[in-house]
């Protein structure tokens, strides 16, 4: 019983292993059809214009056991992989562009497992077209040749060009960019392009046309967007020329000329005449019509026209022949034709150029002496010219033209026929200058006017001056700025003026003369124009340091210039400080400074520039002095009197010290004086003020925003006052007056009393008493008016005639009188100098009008 259970269970295992593995089948993709986006991508489209990245497709499968499922999708091996699928999902992207014009379908192997069967399909996806293609032109470059006759309308080339795109996009229309000399037009569809109606060719004008034709799609989408596409190209139309345009002579109108040496087949002219058609052109022929009278012949070929006979049988002086130009043909026949006039003239042969003459025949240079600067308009009539063409008619004209310095002469006549007397005429005065140069030379050209061979003469004109006084002295500057140290020993010299006349000989030589009432101290060598100082002449700039005075410059006719020195007397270091006394009694009160000071009489800095020091002191160490202004204060550290007595060990407070002045000149000089300090202290002030200001020391804002307030206070009230009193003023409508002003009558200056100066009376009870002063009650008297200056002196020599003459005068300083505000002189202006000088010039000239 046993046996046969197990057996039965045998027997149902192996039933059940062979029903499970039957029943184990492969996955599948489900077919949707071509329209649909899921399933295995059979027969699948897709635009070549969709973008890459783009998620295209979903593989989409099942497995009948219901087991999960992967997707696979590959290319043949070669082939270029367009997409990637996602194994899970099944979704496809697009990884590379698509172009349908390069490839328009794609092979894919695409499968599905369930990770025990793997299905494996081959399927085609198909790529859709877009317009992204624009046309493209065949058969580029276009040329085309076509004769200018061409008929209008007719058809010329036919424009091809092709779209790779498919329906609309692929077809292609056409077009001429518009101008307005167009001469062609195009068919839209057939690309047929023909002679505009009513429009001809000109190879003559334009020879060449140059035409832009547009290619355009029918459009169709791109990227979801219509858009249509064009192309252009350029159509280069060479018109060929046609035989329609007569010959035409080149440079008329046409001359000739037979002179008297020709000879019987000399050349007289040469016509030339061309083809009008140039792209074709064709042979042309000469012949005479009319006119030669048969004396003239013509080449057929070259169109030289000659001389058949001597010019002495000639019976006219003038000719006009009637030339004619034919084209010649295929067989020899004359066509097209066209007709010139040349026109011969006989006339003589210019071989006599002109020729200038003096008073024994031909010469080439003339030559005159003469005073310089003649009045303008006068003709110099030292020279006698004549010139002269032998040649007659046009040959014999020429004109007359002097080349040197510009506007100094001119020549008459200018314009000669055959012959003419040349005359010279003065026209710039200024320009004959024997200063300028003793000789003038000029060229005397004469020059054919008419004659191509311009035959010339050349003659030299040569002027020798005589010179004359025309110029005066001039000096080498309008003033002259000098400086002579002071003390220099007399004769000494100062500065040397310099004047030039330009004229020759005794006019030429210079005098020069010293005015002015600053020169008496000074002399000038007539000749040199040396300045010097006088043999007694001591100058000192302490009294007086600046001096001018004129200097004047005359030639032997007495004609002359001026001019103006300035001489600046440099002061030296002639004089040493002094202090009013050599022992100086001072009073010191402690924190407040003494001054002592030394004077130098030296006239400038340095030399008056004074420096403090202290030699000695008793005690040492006890003052400081101001190197330059002379103060002497104590000490920072003595402030009070006890300070002072216990150095001192007496009651005594007077001290002494040595105190120096030197000067800053070169050498420097020096002197000394003792100066006696009575130091004490200041009286202590008294009352309610004195004890305001004694707690405000401290404190000194205080006291100015006391002071301030009160200021204030008084201000107020003073606007309050005169307030009030204006408003009354106004009520009774009159003004009251505030003040009288009473004026003394002016005494009499010699009935004046002396203006005396009371001593103020000082009493020394106590050592600070030194220092308040006892006023005198008596009204003082008025201040008397300061002395007027005296007249200056008169300068005038008693042997030289009497002339005002205009300077300028440093003023005269007393040594008693110079301090440290001593005035300084400044430059002298060059305007000034100058109007100085006109005065004086004009002053001297009124003066001397009966001397010379």
């Amino acid at each position: 019983m046993k046996k046969e259970k197990k057996t039965h269970a045998l027997l149902f295992l192996l039933l059940l292993h062979f029903t499970l593995g039957q029943s184990d089948y492969a996955p599948y993709f489900y077919d949707n059809g071509p329209s649909s986006t899921h399933g295995n991508m059979a027969l699948f489209s897709i635009s070549e214009d969709t973008p890459v990245g783009t998620q295209i497709y979903i593989l989409n499968g099942t497995d009948p056991e219901g087991d999960p499922v992967r997707y696979g999708l590959t290319f043949e091996k070669g082939s270029k992989e367009y997409f990637r699928g996602d194994s899970k999902s099944g979704n496809v992207t697009l990884i590379q562009e698509l172009d349908r014009e390069k490839q328009d379908e794609i092979s894919v192997l695409v499968s599905i497992t369930d990770g025990r069967n793997k299905v494996i399909e081959t399927v085609r996806v198909f790529v859709t077209d877009a317009n992204d293609e624009p046309p493209e032109f065949q058969n580029l470059p276009f040329i085309i040749d076509i004769p200018e006759d061409t008929a209008p309308g007719s058809s010329i080339y036919r424009v091809q060009a092709l779209d790779r795109d498919m329906g609309s996009g692929g077809s292609v229309s056409y077009y001429l960019q518009t101008s307005p000399f167009a001469k062609f037009t195009i068919d839209g569809h057939s690309g047929i392009l023909r002679v505009k109606p009513g429009e001809t060719l000109d190879y003559e004008t334009t020879p060449t046309h140059f035409v832009t034709v547009v290619a355009k799609d029918g459009g169709g989408k791109y990227k979801g967007k219509h858009q249509v596409l064009t192309s252009t190209a350029t159509m280069t139309i060479n018109v060929l020329d046609a035989q329609d345009m007569p010959p035409s002579f080149v440079g008329t109108p046409y001359f000739g000329y037979v002179y008297e040496v020709s000879v019987p087949g000399s050349e007289i002219f040469t016509v030339y005449a061309k083809d009008g058609d140039q792209g074709n052109p064709n042979l042309i022929h000469y012949s005479i019509l009319n006119g030669s009278d048969g004396v003239f012949d013509i080449n057929s070929t070259s169109g030289c026209i000659t001389l058949t006979t001597y010019p002495t049988l000639l019976r006219n002086e003038l000719y006009e022949i009637i030339v004619k130009a034919s084209e010649v043909g295929p067989n020899n026949q004359l066509l097209e034709y066209d007709v010139t006039t040349v026109t011969v003239r006989v006339v003589d042969l210019n071989n006599h150029p002109p020729t200038f003459y003096g008073e024994n025949g031909p010469q080439s240079r003339f030559e005159v002496t003469m005073y310089e600067h003649p009045p303008a308009g006068e003709i110099l009539r030292g020279f006698k010219i004549t010139v002269n063409d032998s040649d007659q008619g046009a040959n014999a004209k020429f004109k007359l033209r002097l080349v040197g310095p510009s506007r100094v002469l001119r020549v008459v006549p200018q314009t000669v026929l055959n012959e003419a007397q040349v005359t010279i005429i003065v026209e710039d005065t200024s320009g004959i200058d024997y200063e300028k140069g003793p000789t003038l030379s000029f060229k005397l050209l004469a020059v054919e006017i008419d004659t191509p061979e311009r035959f010339s003469a050349t003659a030299d004109i040569v002027i020798n001056l005589l010179d004359t006084n025309d110029n005066i002295p001039k000096f080498s500057s309008e003033y002259y700025i000098a400086r002579v140290p002071e003390n220099s020993p007399g004769g000494s010299s100062v500065v040397t003026i310099t004047a030039n006349d330009p004229d020759s000989g005794p006019w030429g030589e210079v005098k020069y003369t010293i005015y002015g009432s600053g020169s008496d101290l000074f002399a000038i060598h007539p000749s040199s124009g040396i300045i010097s100082t006088q043999p007694w002449t001591s100058l000192d700039a302490e009294v007086r340091s600046k001096y001018n005075f004129y200097i004047k410059a005359e030639d032997s006719e007495g004609k002359y210039s001026l001019s103006e020195v300035f001489v600046t007397v440099l002061d030296m270091n002639d004089h040493p400080p002094a202090f009013d006394e050599k022992f100086l009694e001072k009073t010191m009160i402690i924190g407040i400074p003494v001054k002592v000071e030394a004077v130098d009489e030296d006239a400038e800095s340095p030399n008056n520039v004074i420096e403090y020091s202290i030699m000695t002191a008793d005690p040492d160490n006890a003052f400081d002095i101001n190197a330059d202004t002379g103060e002497i204060k104590l000490k920072p550290y003595i402030k009070s009197m006890e300070i002072v007595q216990n150095i001192t060990r007496q009651k005594d407070c007077k001290w002494s010290l040595v105190v120096q002045a030197r000067d800053r000149g070169s050498p420097s000089f020096s002197t000394t004086a003792v100066v006696n300090i009575d130091i004490t202290e200041a009286t202590p002030l008294k009352g309610p003020m004195a004890a305001f200001l004694l707690k405000s020391r401290d404190n000194p804002m205080r006291a100015l925003g006391m002071v301030t307030v009160v200021i204030s206070l008084l201000v107020g009230v003073t606007v309050l006052i005169s307030t009030g009193l204006y408003m009354r003023n106004s009520k009774s409508n009159r003004i009251m007056p505030a003040r009288r002003i009473i004026k003394r009558r002016p005494r009499d200056p010699r009935d004046q009393q002396p203006w005396n100066f009371k001593m103020p009376l000082i009493t020394f009870n106590n050592p600070a008493d030194k220092f308040v002063i006892v006023n005198d009650e008596r009204s003082p008297r008025p201040k008397p008016p300061p002395p007027s200056a005296p007249p200056p002196p008169s300068n005038t020599r008693p042997h030289e005639r009497h002339r005002a003459i205009p300077t300028i005068s440093g003023a005269l300083v007393s040594k008693g009188s110079k301090k440290s505000g001593r005035r300084k002189e400044g430059n002298v202006s060059s305007a000034l100098v100058s109007e100085l000088k006109m005065k004086l010039e004009q002053k001297i000239n009124e003066s001397n009008k009966g001397y010379y």
